[in-house]
């Protein structure tokens, strides 16, 4: 029977000792061959007076992080297959012992699903040259008990360093002066209170910017806390303040890499575990994105991308320049509340890397499966690692209900380039002098599009029959000449279609065994047209098809997945996943509605994960010669949406 997160967060309260006989649990774990002391020092590099010790210390890390007591106990696999462990913050292999066995758990050997390239080896001990960095630890704290935790974490630090504090508010000041005032490794503490605005970033900009640029580093770090599955969650928090001032052999690596490398400009850990598979990405960010990067004259970045994903690193100040040397003021920063994603604050931590890079400097991570420094990005990527979909059937077919996207999905475009059947039309028509260029009858059909979306207030979605209406009267031509456009447009796209082969099978066989099978699209198609998609790709079994343009509604605003979960709950259907390509329409918002889902890597991303040159971006996306030359490739290479297969 499966204990409740109060059950096991109460029996198996983390650091508390009581009830828990460490030296009886370690024995019984070598002896079972679970915890190898020796294996766990080498594989972390940190050595321990004991093995109780090192066993103690694998159990506090273990709550939060993917570390391994052996190769013989995979700790994600465990967490991930017994979500009311993670969420009750409990140790796995502790839980193994003490309740898994007796309630039938089982778990799974070290399995690596990502070993870094590029690895740095630092000393694990600080050398004389990190001795004499100038370091600060920049912390905003808006939790009290973040005072007490950050004070912990400092105990273990290598060297001393200087704490300049932001606080929430005047009732946090006592406590941090008498914590931080006689701290050992603290030399000189500071304390501002500030507003509630900026989040983590304005504090640290507001007060600090000009100051950090006086020392060799700095590291910034905030008071973090999720709340969901009826408690306070810190992992992710944990996670962050192990990897970046706690560990004293990952910190002293840190230091270590900066003091022997002066091109390195900013570290961190890799994403936090258990985050989305997606997280590595742009998501609803892309505006304030391109606003930071015209600001900071910035190369535009497009689809995954490398940062410090809840905004806490290492970095050197001149790494960071442009954002320590502006004047910043609390104005510059939008006020509370602020949504969960898609801010100019969330965008800011995403340019962080490309900051540092303008400026001649360069990022690492830490990976704590392998106990790793990695200068390699492709962890981004890690989480599309495998050979195809067998691995994850077992979890899809799960589900009583799945549905799919349909482009880039079931369906890919021979070319790429969505547009392209609109350019090959436009070609049709400047032969005939109709238009100037195909690209201008780009311009005019995708012109006509917004107008009516504009029209609606962006409310609904557009048909592709009253869009060719709009061209018409652009173009000067009758209804039935314009609807013959439309077709025209159709019939070039629905040729360029193709299969993605394994997608297709795998929506065959779900519904031949008896799964409800929904297809839901965010096009300007009809349900018709689409249809005549799916057939020509090879779809042959039933399916309810759901198209923005038929129902009004779409996925990217949220609309289509509010319908989505009304019809679930009236049919009575529990188990329910969607599989999709795209980050924001696909999996974040249907996410945000509690709607399980299955992100996979759209073509783009795909060839972008696997290294190859950015290509069909911008103006190049409507140069047919640029089409041809990659978007076949693109095509082909997408057609697997996994990386490895």
């Amino acid at each position: 029977m499966i204990k409740s997160i109060k059950s096991l967060s109460t029996r198996l309260k983390p650091g508390a000792g009581q009830g828990i006989n460490y030296e009886q649990l370690t024995e019984e774990a070598v002896s079972l061959g679970l915890f190898n002391p020796s294996w766990y020092q080498e594989h972390y590099g940190r050595a321990f007076s004991s093995n109780v010790d090192a066993f103690k210390d694998y159990v506090r890390k273990s709550r939060f992080a993917p570390v391994n007591p052996s190769p013989a106990f995979d700790n994600e696999t465990y967490h991930r297959t017994y979500m009311d462990v993670f969420h009750g913050q409990v140790s796995p292999l502790l839980h193994y012992l003490m309740h898994g066995r007796q309630e039938g758990r089982r778990y799974a050997p070290y399995a690596p699903r990502w070993m870094p390239r590029n690895v740095l080896t630092p000393e694990r001990e600080v050398s004389a040259a990190a001795q004499e960095l100038k370091v600060a630890a920049c912390l905003h704290i808006f939790y009290d008990d973040f005072i007490d935790r950050f004070a912990q974490a400092l105990s273990s630090f290598p060297i001393e360093l200087d704490v300049l504090l932001t606080l929430a508010n005047d009732s946090l000041v006592k406590h941090a002066q008498q914590t931080f005032g006689k701290h050992p490794k603290v030399k000189n503490l500071e304390i501002r209170v500030v507003p509630n605005r900026g989040r983590n970033f304005g504090p640290m900009l507001v007060e600090y910017a000009e100051k950090l640029q006086e020392y060799d580093l700095f590291c910034h770090l905030h008071s973090k806390k999720s709340l969901y599955s009826g408690k306070e969650q810190t992992q992710w928090a944990d996670y962050l303040t192990e990897y970046i001032l706690r560990d004293p052999a990952v910190t002293s690596g840190i230091l270590n890499c900066f003091a022997e490398d002066s091109e390195l400009g900013v570290y961190y850990p890799t994403t936090f575990w258990m985050m989305p598979t997606w997280v590595n990405h742009l998501t609803m960010n892309a505006p304030f994105m391109r606003a930071w990067e015209k600001e900071f004259d910035l190369p535009k970045t497009n689809g995954f991308l490398s940062y410090p994903a809840g905004g806490m690193f290492w970095a050197r100040p001149q790494a960071l320049k442009d954002l320590l040397s502006k004047q910043w003021t609390y104005e510059d920063f939008p006020e509370e509340p602020l949504p969960n994603d898609g801010s100019m604050l969330h965008a800011l931590e995403r340019v962080l890397g490309k900051a540092a890079q303008k400026n001649g400097y360069g990022e690492f991570f830490y990976y704590p499966p392998t106990g790793q420094f990695t200068r390699d990005y492709s962890y981004t990527f890690s989480s599309y690692q495998g050979s195809g979909l067998d691995q994850h059937l077992p979890a899809i077919q799960a589900h009583e209900c799945i549905s799919f996207d349909v482009f880039d999905t079931l369906v890919r475009r021979e070319y790429t380039v969505p547009d392209y059947a609109k350019l090959k039309l436009g070609q049709q028509l400047a032969s005939n002098g109709q238009v100037g260029s195909a690209q201008e009858f780009v311009e005019i059909r995708n012109r006509a599009e917004l107008a009516l979306r504009k029209k609606a207030d962006f409310s609904g979605d557009v048909n592709i029959k009253d869009v060719y209406k709009e061209v018409g009267k652009a173009l000067g031509i009758s209804d039935p000449e314009a609807t013959d456009l439309m077709q025209e447009e159709f019939e070039l796209d629905l040729k360029m279609i193709r299969a993605k082969d394994e997608m297709v099978e795998l929506f065959n066989h779900l519904g031949s065994i008896g799964h409800k099978l929904w297809v839901i699209s965010d096009t300007y198609y009809t349900r018709g047209q689409v249809g005549l998609m799916l057939k020509k790709a090879g779809i042959s079994v039933p399916y309810r098809l759901l198209v923005s343009s038929e129902e009004q509604k779409r996925k990217d605003n949220g609309t289509m997945w509010q319908m989505v979960k009304e019809d679930l709950t009236n049919e009575g259907i529990q188990r329910y996943l969607h599989i999709g390509d795209n980050v924001v329409a696909d999996a974040q918002l249907p996410g945000d509605l509690g709607l399980a889902t299955f992100h996979i890597l759209h073509p783009m991303d795909k060839w972008q994960a696997l290294g190859f040159p950015d290509v069909l971006q911008d103006d190049d996306a409507l140069d047919e010669y640029q089409i041809l030359k990659w978007g076949k490739l693109i095509s082909q290479v997408g057609r697997n949406p996994f990386i490895g297969e």
